[in-house]
């Protein structure tokens, strides 16, 4: 049984990863998707975060509206950490639930995709780690073309991430996402042959 931890960078392409990974028919669990779920409306999360932070954080259909919660808690330390000790513990309570699920589906490698995954001291949750890299220009590029953001808009939320660089050292294998796909599916499917998981 091996778990391994996926993480990247914001426009690192690491979602990108994901895909080619459940292609692989590798059972994947997604931090993100795991924190969009424990906040919807009637999950235990959810009722706190509303009690806490009040109904005008809300949409007309009862679900938070992420923008308005994100001004709440952007320029506050104390509410920020209100919300993540909210939050934190019911993600990675969900992502072991399904891990735990895919084990006992009889799955002999789980590839949990973090995007914090070093930032958040998580690695203690994986066995493995696979670090999707790119160049910072092309993260920048990227980026920018995928939010139809400014430059500066781009650059501060890579800056408020630690840079891909740094987590080259921190990570068992990195695929160097510059290239094409079909580079990328490659670099992955070596990594996992000598994990012995493919």
């Amino acid at each position: 049984m091996t778990i391994i931890g996926l993480t990247g960078g914001i426009a690192s392409g690491k979602s990108t990863v994901s895909n080619m990974i459940i292609d692989l028919e590798i059972p994947l669990v997604d931090a993100d998707q795991v924190a969009r779920d424990v906040v919807m409306p009637g999950e235990p999360a959810y009722n706190e975060i509303v009690s806490h932070f009040g109904d005008h954080i809300l949409e007309e259909d009862g679900t938070i509206n992420r923008k308005k919660l994100g001004e709440v808690i952007f320029n506050n330390k104390e509410q920020r950490e209100v919300l993540n000790k909210i939050v934190h513990p019911a993600v990675r309570s969900e992502m072991r639930a399904q891990t735990e699920a895919y084990q006992q589906e009889g799955h002999k490698t789980i590839v949990l995709d973090i995007p914090l995954l070093f930032e958040s001291k998580l690695t203690y949750l994986v066995e493995k780690t696979i670090l999707v890299y790119v160049d910072e220009e092309v993260q920048l590029k990227r980026l920018m073309e995928r939010d139809q953001s400014s430059e500066q808009e781009a650059q501060s939320r890579i800056s408020s991430q630690l840079p891909l660089k740094e987590k080259i050292s921190l990570a068992d294998e990195v695929i160097n996402n510059n290239g094409t796909i079909e580079e990328t599916k490659n670099q992955l499917r070596t990594i996992l042959k000598k994990w012995n998981v493919i």
